[in-house]
């Protein structure tokens, strides 16, 4: 008899994710396919609107398992608060997705202001570190359920890899991202918890104006013409990936840092 694949356990069964920047674009979609695939998930957004209506979506379409939870993610106390509820809601804490981030406007390095150079490194990289500092002791105390004790996944950027003019601090800020994932990855490894990265190409997002500088035909085709395969990244792109790095056929994989690029970086 065959099987249909709709009767299969999903791929993330059991396992509950936190997911910093959910509200949106990639953040939203990856919270979509990991309920879809069978786990729980906290949304965790500054736009605490927005995220209870993407929790409230997924919550109808799958039988309640999503959350939702106003987080600055520059603020260690909300990350806590975030990795709490998960904890709460659905009794353990198995994914955190680091993917919130910010960018300042395509421009000069030397018109960037101090306060934006902040943000990114607070957004983009500090919260990488009050992210891990919510959830490594949650990974540590809970009965381990599969081959892993725990995944940390940070949506980093092809920009950390290959930069582009305009961008300095951006792509300085996804180049320490990157860093982070394969240090962390050496030095949890010895405790099953695995740690990977996503390097997108600019996609279709709400920060994609900023990337650009300015929105027009004209930059959109600059941009896709950098991409052998033609175009940007779209938010399914990243959450197939994600879905991926986050299951257990990734039980082999840390350090990982998978350039979802259609062929940027090559």
């Amino acid at each position: 008899m065959t099987e249909n694949i709709t009767d299969r356990p999903g791929r993330l069964a059991g396992k509950t994710a936190l997911i910093t920047g959910a509200a949106s674009g990639f953040g939203a979609e990856i919270a979509r396919r990991y309920a879809q695939e069978g786990g729980n998930v906290v949304i965790a957004d500054i736009n605490a609107e927005a995220g209870a209506q993407v929790a409230a979506e997924i919550a109808a379409a799958q039988e309640g398992r999503a959350r939702s939870i106003l987080c600055d993610v520059t603020k260690k106390e909300d990350l806590e608060a975030a990795a709490a509820l998960a904890v709460e809601a659905f009794g353990r804490i198995d994914i955190l997705v680091n993917n919130a981030g910010y960018t300042h406007w395509n421009k000069p390095v030397d018109q960037v202001s101090e306060d934006e150079y902040d943000q990114i490194m607070a957004v983009n990289v500090k919260a990488i570190f009050h992210g891990l500092s919510a959830v490594l002791p949650r990974f540590r105390d809970q009965p381990q359920v599969g081959p892993n004790r725990g995944v940390i996944l940070t949506v980093a950027s092809t920009a950390g890899v290959r930069p582009r003019p305009g961008l300095v601090w951006y792509n300085t800020s996804k180049a320490a991202a990157i860093g982070a994932t394969r240090s962390l990855a050496i030095e949890l490894g010895s405790e099953n918890i695995r740690v990977a990265a996503i390097n997108p190409v600019a996609g279709e997002t709400p920060l994609l104006e900023k990337f650009m500088g300015e929105d027009t035909p004209e930059k959109r085709a600059a941009f896709k013409a950098t991409v052998p395969l033609g175009r940007f990244s779209q938010p399914a792109d990243i959450a197939g990936a994600a879905v991926f790095l986050a299951s257990d056929e990734a039980e082999f994989l840390t350090g990982v840092c998978l350039e979802v690029d259609g062929g940027r970086c090559i």
